[in-house]
């Protein structure tokens, strides 16, 4: 099931004395957030929308609409943000993490469950799946091996490569 909204970072504190603030993000890279011009936070997900952002040390800077002081500006520490996901294009046979946590994972010959990914790594080359189920399983996130991806139907189907899980 998709998520409507997907986190994309927390804000950890105020940036200097014109009400800017300092963003972990929670994306691929602080660039990506950086396109942002809108953003949600907190629970209730109250729409804010970015005057202008940059990258510093892997953290994002932003001047949010309407906030010009310090004050203003520590009412947001530590609250978390979100992006809609339709402000965001994906290219095909590109998911967000949020969509493949909890997905069912079979092998597309037997029809065996795996279990379901409870963790994507990002290690450079390809990401990894973490599958657990009667134990756990690391299933590369490369063609040869992920048959298909149905997100409506929470389901991935797999042809593991031979002696992936001796």
């Amino acid at each position: 099931m998709k998520k409507e909204y997907l986190e994309a970072g927390k804000i950890v504190t105020t940036h200097g004395i014109k009400g800017e603030v300092k963003i972990m993000p929670y994306t691929d890279t602080p660039e990506l957030l950086c396109e942002f011009e809108r953003l949600f936070i907190g629970k209730d997900k109250t729409e804010l929308y970015i005057e202008r952002s940059r990258v510093s040390k892997n953290m994002v800077i932003a001047k949010i609409e309407d906030v010009d002081t310090v004050e203003a500006a520590e009412k947001y520490r530590n609250k978390l943000l979100y992006m809609h996901r339709d402000d965001l294009e994906l290219d095909e046979n590109t998911f967000f993490i949020q969509d493949l946590i909890g997905m069912e994972v079979k092998d597309a010959d037997s029809g065996f469950s795996y279990g379901k990914i409870t963790d994507v790594l990002q290690n450079g080359a390809n990401d990894v799946y973490v599958i657990n189920g009667d134990r756990e399983y690391l299933v590369p996130a490369i063609p040869d091996v992920v048959i298909s991806t149905d997100i409506e139907n929470d389901l991935m189907i797999i042809r593991p490569l031979e002696g992936l899980f001796d």
